[in-house]
Parts: C-alpha cells; structure tokens; sequence
C-alpha cells in the first residue's frame, strides 16, 4: 500500500475511534453530573405553620329544606267531590274550607237514627206511665191490705180475703221496682242512640275538609265529581299541606364531626341559587343518637321564611360554627403524608433539613385537620412534599409574594 493511500485510511479512523472515545466521555461525564445532582439534590417547598387555636372551626356540610308542618288530608266521609276551592299553589288560613263532600248516605244515617231516638223517648214516657201506674196500684193495694187484715182480725172479713190481698200488695210492689228497670232500660237506650247520633254527626262534619294549619297546598288528588271513600289505610289522600312560613333545614352529620352539635349553635345556610343570600339559625333540635346505619347525626335548624323565598325540598350548604372545647393544632390536609408506614408530615428544621414526623388526628375537616400526637404547634410543615422526599433532607423554601421565607402561610389561612 502507498503511504499516501494508507495516510488516507488512518486519517478517518483516527477521527473515528477520538470521535467515540469523546462521546463515551461526555456520557460518562453526564451520568457523573446526574448522580452528582441526585445525591446533592435539594428541592424547593412551601411551608405551612403548625398553629395551635381554640377558635371557632366551621364546618360545612349538604343539608335540604322541609316544611316545618306537613300533612296529607284524607277523606274521612264517603261520597263525592261536590265542591273544590283549592288548587296546587293555593294559600290557605287554618279552618279554610277546602273540599265539600257530598255524602248522601251518611246523612239518611243520620235522620234515621234520630228518627229512632224519638221513639226511645217515646218509650221512656211510656216507661214512666207504667211506673206512675204501678205506684197508684201498689198504694190501692196496700190500702185494700190494711182493710183486710184488720177486718179479719175483729172478725168481720175471712181470713182468705186478708190473705189475697197481702198477695196482690207484694205483686204491686214487684210491679213498681220492674217499672223502674223499665225507665232504666230505656234511658240507657236513649244513651246509646245519641252516642250514634253524636258519632254520624261528627262524620257529616268531616264533609267539609278544612285547613290544619296555615300554609300552601302543594298536591291535589282529586277534583268535582270524584267519589271518595273513608279509607286512610288504603284510599288516595285527597291534598297536601305543607306549612312554609318556618321552614327545617336538616342534615345528617358524620360521626367524625359530630361533637360540639348542640340546640343553639349558630348555623348559616346557603342556597346555590341564591347566591347573595344567607339565611342564618340555630340548632333547634337533634336526634341525639347516631344512626346505625350511617353512623350521622340527624341536626335540624329552624329558619324564618315570611316572604316566602325558600321552599320545601332545596338543597342547600349548611355551615355550623363549633366551639373547641380545649386548644388543637391545626395543619393543611396538603401537608399529610400517606405511605405504608404511617401518617406523617414533613417538620422543617432549623439547620434546613426536613424530619418526617407520625402524627395521629382527631378529625379532617376536609381543608384542614386536627392533630392530637405529634406535633405541639408553631412548627413548619412542608406543602405538598415531593414523593421522594427522605428524612433528613435538605430543601430549599420558596419565598412567597408578600411573604418572608419560611412563613408561606398558616394552617389557618
């Protein structure tokens, strides 16, 4: 080979192998780098402060609106619909006539069964003549008894005839106290009869179906003509009244937030639709018992409604504002951290390094928790710590607007 043709082969594999040689240590020195800034990685962070409070704590939970009253009005007269004067939408007043039901056999009921007290009475007259009667006789017959028997003892008269007429006296006598069970009879007969008037007359009166209470007639089941039967177990309720001028706001509370729910708590309550509005009260009552089931706590406040603005069925947003009975230290949910070891935060230390801490809470709030083990308050937490943060690491903190470093925010704010 000629040096010129070999000049010409080393030249470019020279460059070749310097090429790769300078590659293979760039790649080397790259993965140097990396390991170097794995090993001396610091992250940047958010802190929180750890505060210890005994404030207020509100929390707000979903919650409806039901009416304060509410009934389903049956029919308890059978016939038919003479006479509708409500309709759905329809305000009423207590004592408000709202349906008139035309029961035609109900009231032959009742003209009968007067009809039979007349001749009860007329009985208790006549029970009385005989009585009279009965005593007239029994007063004859004991006149007649004291002829005979004195007669007969001067010797004027038989022995015989004293002796019948002492019979017919003790038959009068008997003929008076029968008379008296007579007037008994009747006059508890009469008794009977009119406590059957007494009871027809009450159902002629359930013809006119009237207004429990003020408030709004929300369903109708009925109209003119329709026959209505006496039936509350099986039969259709003829209307439905709910009284809105109060109105009960519920809501089941969870077990874990159920402590401090007591009569007189302040509540504020909400309506999505009405975004400008608040309607506030207080706790009026409690079921005092958790539900098996749910494990929650039925809470009711009472709210005013005179203009009627709310009605029955809303949903709506209740906040309570619970008093704490003892200080708590309170930190952001985004400061937890959950693995397999335990829940822990991440406590900023003075020398820069971060001490994954176990803590143990009471109740999360949602945005907020409660810590009872672990933490003593005023300590700083880290936000949102990063997957791969170790104990004993060194961060970095991020410098917030308006703020110093180290002081991102309060667990409160």
């Amino acid at each position: 080979m000629r040096p010129v043709q070999a000049l010409w082969v080393a030249v470019p594999l020279a460059l070749l192998i310097g090429w790769g040689g300078f590659n293979h240590w760039q790649q080397s020195r790259a993965a140097d780098d990396t390991q170097h800034a794995e090993v001396n990685f610091v992250p940047d962070v958010h802190v929180a402060v750890a505060k210890r409070t005994v404030n207020n704590h509100p929390i707000n939970l979903p919650g409806q609106t039901v009416a304060y009253d509410s009934a389903d009005l049956y029919a308890r007269a059978t016939g038919y619909i003479a006479e509708r004067r409500v309709d759905i939408g329809s305000k009423v007043h207590k004592g408000d006539l709202l349906l008139r039901i035309a029961a035609p056999d109900l009231d032959a009921q009742l003209a009968q069964a007067r009809a039979q007290l007349g001749q009860l009475e007329a009985a208790l007259l006549q029970a009385q003549a005989s009585l009279d009667q009965a005593q007239s006789n029994t007063k004859l017959a004991k006149l007649n008894k004291y002829r005979a028997t004195t007669l007969a003892s001067q010797g004027w008269d038989t022995r015989q005839n004293a002796d019948t007429q002492t019979t017919n006296t003790d038959v009068s006598v008997k003929s008076v106290a029968s008379a008296q069970a007579g007037i008994g009879v009747a006059a508890a007969n009469i008794r009977a009869q009119q406590a059957t008037i007494d009871r027809l007359v009450s159902l002629t009166g359930f013809e006119r179906v009237v207004a429990p209470f003020d408030g709004v007639i929300t369903t109708r089941q009925v109209d003119i003509g329709d026959l209505v039967q006496s039936d509350s177990s099986s039969g259709t309720p003829l209307l439905h009244i709910d009284r809105d001028d109060v109105l009960r706001c519920q809501v089941y509370v969870p077990q874990s937030q159920f402590p401090g729910m007591h009569d007189g708590v302040k509540a504020e309550i909400r309506v999505p639709e009405l975004p400008n509005q608040v309607f506030t009260g207080t706790i009026t009552r409690t079921s005092m018992s958790l539900a098996q089931n749910s494990r929650s706590l039925l809470v009711e406040v009472d709210i005013p409604n005179p203009d009627g603005m709310l009605t029955a069925g809303l949903f709506v947003n209740m906040m309570f504002h619970l008093e704490r009975p003892e200080a708590v230290v309170m930190i952001p949910d985004s400061a937890l951290i959950f693995d397999s070891s335990s829940l822990r935060v991440a406590v900023l230390q003075d020398d820069g390094t971060v001490k994954l801490t176990p803590i143990s809470l009471t109740r999360d709030l949602g945005e907020e928790a409660e810590v009872v083990h672990g933490l003593g308050g005023g300590e700083k937490l880290v936000i949102n710590p990063p997957s791969e943060l170790e104990d004993g690491q060194k961060v970095h903190v991020l410098q917030n607007k308006g703020g110093k470093q180290g002081e991102t925010r309060t667990a409160s704010g």
